[in-house]
């Protein structure tokens, strides 16, 4: 199947969309692969960064029982004197989506808060009207219990 890829900048306590969503629905898509690469490596930072199926808050902290979360990733970069080196921990779903997602960042170190640089792919997945169905629904209720 194709993949699609998006990349961007994205500032601390910011989100990104990245639109997905068709007339349809009948286009699905999986994560393939995430990535972050610091837009100053000079910096210090402790980036925690979200892809999610609905908008949601910048995230201060992971849960991984959300199921709303499709990926999360987790970047740190130390140059004091200890020069620690540059750590990327990256975790992904293998949920088939059909809507748009968005992408959270928060640098949890530095009191400027600083942006990051993130790629990621997307396996393009042709949906039949039960997999649309269930794609469409699975979203319509996590939005609906987000804001319960």
């Amino acid at each position: 199947m194709p993949i699609k890829s998006f990349r961007g900048k994205i500032d601390d306590g910011n989100i990104d969309t990245i639109s997905l969503h068709t007339n349809d629905g009948s286009t699905g898509y999986r994560i393939v692969k995430f990535q972050l690469f610091p837009v100053d490596p000079q910096q210090e930072h402790v980036n925690i960064v979200h892809v999610t199926s609905i908008l949601e808050p910048v995230p201060t902290t992971t849960d991984f029982s959300n199921q709303t979360l499709l990926a999360a990733a987790l970047w740190t970069q130390d140059n004091s004197t200890n020069a620690y080196p540059e750590d990327l921990t990256v975790i992904f779903d293998n949920t088939t989506f059909n809507q748009d997602i968005y992408i959270s960042n928060n640098d949890k170190l530095s009191s400027s808060g600083q942006p990051i640089n993130y790629y990621l792919e997307l396996e393009v997945v042709k949906l039949d009207l039960n997999e649309n169905t269930v794609a469409t629904l699975k979203d319509i209720r996590n939005i609906e219990a987000e804001y319960l």
